[in-house]
């Protein structure tokens, strides 16, 4: 598989440049001393459309042919790859079909709307999702740009690390929590690409940890059943995104739903900073694993902050 060069990693981040903000870097002395370690926030939180997701979803959109933008995009999202595509092709002046499951967040919807997405219900399953999605592309001709597991996506994502390890290189470990993959194979990608002896781990949930599993077994493991707090990381790890995680990632750590809401309740108590399940947990599982980062300096990517204010857990 042809992986995106650190160039064209590159070449993704100037062209995404007029879409996104390169988001702060944060520090908490409070933090520091209850994780025993230096701890460095990417605050992608602070991102377009609240998530790191507008980077890879910008990218995707900007790289279309003339052609291909005339009929514009379309995917499944009960997330935020649903309002970054949105907001990605209404900056491009094209149309967006969204596919989203019937019990999706309210914020979600309404952040698609707010974008001008076109949104198309569907029953909650994986399967309705895909075959309402083949039905609408067949309808419009719109390019479907999946959420994760798509070359296009992955360079965009992979500019969060970028942007990162340009501000603080002198890191000795950095995390990203794993759903489909798309962020923590974008930042592995570039880590390997500027500085190899940094060490790339993994937050998920222990109620959606396929990609934990799939890491120990060394292929795939899809799960039945998911069980957590962190909406974004349902998602069975994608098969490009595997190969990324196989070959640069160090370790992926495990949080329970308890340990993701005390981290989110920390960010928002010590920072004053809103994060959502899904880009806490990676705090939760250092937290959980102090003794692995004792005296170490670490980045963390906040991948997002798209919380229902009306639905916090704490």
């Amino acid at each position: 598989m042809n992986f995106p060069t650190l160039s064209d990693i590159r070449s993704a981040h100037t062209r995404i440049q007029p879409f996104i903000h390169r988001t702060p870097i944060l520090t908490s002395s409070a933090i520091n001393e209850i994780a025993g370690c230096e701890i460095f926030f990417k605050c992608e939180n602070f991102q377009k459309v609240g998530a790191f997701k507008a980077r890879g979803a910008a990218n995707a959109v900007m790289k279309l042919t003339p052609e291909q933008r005339a009929k514009g995009v379309a995917t499944h999202s009960s997330g935020n790859h649903a309002a970054a595509l949105a907001r990605a092709a209404s900056v491009a002046g094209i149309p967006s079909y969204i596919v989203m499951p019937s019990n999706a967040p309210e914020i979600k919807k309404k952040a698609v709307k707010g974008y001008g997405g076109e949104i198309i219900e569907c029953e909650p399953t994986l399967k309705a999702r895909e075959t309402t999605l083949e039905a609408v592309v067949e309808r419009t001709g719109a390019v479907f740009i999946p959420p994760f597991d798509y070359l296009d996506v992955i360079e965009g994502q992979a500019t969060c690390a970028l942007e990162m390890l340009e501000d603080q290189p002198d890191l000795d470990f950095l995390m990203a929590p794993v759903g489909g993959g798309g962020l923590l194979g974008g930042t592995a990608l570039t880590t390997h690409y500027l500085n190899p002896k940094v060490k790339v781990i993994a937050g998920e949930p222990t109620g959606a940890d396929d990609a934990y599993r799939s890491f120990h077994a060394g292929h795939i493991i899809s799960l039945e059943k998911t069980n957590t707090i962190s909406d974004g990381l349902l998602t069975t790890v994608g098969k490009l995104n595997f190969q990324l995680i196989q070959a640069y990632v160090t370790d992926i750590l495990l949080a329970t739903d308890p340990q993701t809401i005390e981290a989110m309740r920390l960010l928002y108590e010590r920072m004053k900073i809103v994060v959502e399940p899904s880009g806490a947990v990676t705090l939760a599982a250092l937290l959980a694993n102090k003794e692995r980062f004792a005296g170490k300096k670490v980045g963390i990517i906040l991948s997002g902050g798209n919380v229902d204010l009306g639905k916090l857990p704490f």
